[in-house]
């Protein structure tokens, strides 16, 4: 038995932004277990990276919409996440990304984000999202810039000290 999901599937120029496959559960660990994972509560293990991945499932089930996984058109390899969450005690829904190793610098995160940033606004009524950033992770703070979010806040996420980024208001359909 499977379980299906209605995730929409987005393409843009580089990449195609779809639903997770158990086939990117290894991409996903490897990212997990990184010290990059450090700005978003890890490096997990591999059991723990796990219960993240289904919990991706879970979201989209729950919600309605969640993150999407992104293939690399060029090679069909599973460059990172990206989408919108609203986990329990969070504020409001986040726009969210993850560039996997190899992915970076490329401008890839800039172009899912805007994909995904659009495509809630147009579909699920989330129109204004904010980020949480960790306040050292520069690289993330720049996109959100580049994406013409603000810094709004200082925050908390998961207990951890955060900056909020308001995202430009997109507007629904």
């Amino acid at each position: 038995m499977s379980l299906s999901l209605n995730i929409p599937v987005i393409e843009t120029e580089r990449l195609i932004l779809r639903g997770p496959r158990e086939s990117d559960f290894e991409p996903f660990a490897a990212f997990s277990a990184s010290e990059r994972a450090k700005f978003v509560g890890g490096p997990y293990t591999r059991y723990r990276s796990w219960g993240g991945f289904l919990a991706g499932y879970g979201h989209w089930a729950l919600r309605g919409y969640g993150m999407w996984m992104l293939e690399d058109r060029a090679s069909g390899a599973t460059a990172g996440r990206v989408g919108v969450i609203f986990n329990e005690g969070w504020d409001e829904p986040e726009l969210g990304w993850h560039i996997y190793d190899g992915f970076e610098g490329r401008g890839l995160a800039y172009e899912a984000a805007l994909a995904a940033r659009d495509y809630a606004a147009r579909h699920f009524g989330i129109t204004a999202p904010i980020s949480y950033i960790d306040p050292a992770n520069t690289r993330s703070k720049a996109l959100a810039d580049r994406l013409g979010a603000r810094f709004e806040r200082e925050g908390e996420v998961v207990g951890e000290a955060c900056h909020v980024y308001r995202h430009p208001a997109t507007e629904a359909a």
